[in-house]
């Protein structure tokens, strides 16, 4: 067992279980949010469907790292880690795409420092 990908997975677990959370509890919110932050581009009639595709990967994300850790931890077997990281990655790409759409910089940058332990996890998992 690698320690630093097993505290990468729970990181990334904790991450996006959190934020399909904050997703779905406030989701009349984070819409009206969106559709300001997208008016201007190729993404503002679509909205909802975008987030609820990227709820998807994020609870995909965390579920899948969460039992990746459980695994690891009780079998030493690494599958599940390995697409928990994977589908972490493609949230992360799901965001800084919608992020450099909109020209937010910072927001994308922001993106970019979450996504290289998450390759790194892909790296040591793969």
């Amino acid at each position: 067992m690698n320690s630093a990908s097993t505290l990468i997975l729970v990181f990334l677990s904790v991450t996006f279980i959190q934020s399909g959370y904050e997703k779905i509890s406030d989701w009349k919110s984070n819409v009206n949010w969106l559709k300001g932050h997208f008016s201007g581009t190729i993404l503002k009639n679509h909205v909802p469907l975008s987030l609820g595709i990227l709820l998807m990967m994020e609870i995909a994300a965390g579920v899948l790292c969460a039992a990746g850790v459980v695994e690891l931890l009780t079998s030493g077997s690494r599958e599940l880690a390995f697409y928990g990281a994977v589908f972490s990655c493609l949230a992360f790409i799901l965001m800084l795409f919608g992020q450099r759409i909109a020209k937010d910089y910072d927001g994308a940058r922001t993106i970019a420092i979450y996504f290289i332990p998450a390759v790194l996890a892909v790296h040591w998992l793969g």
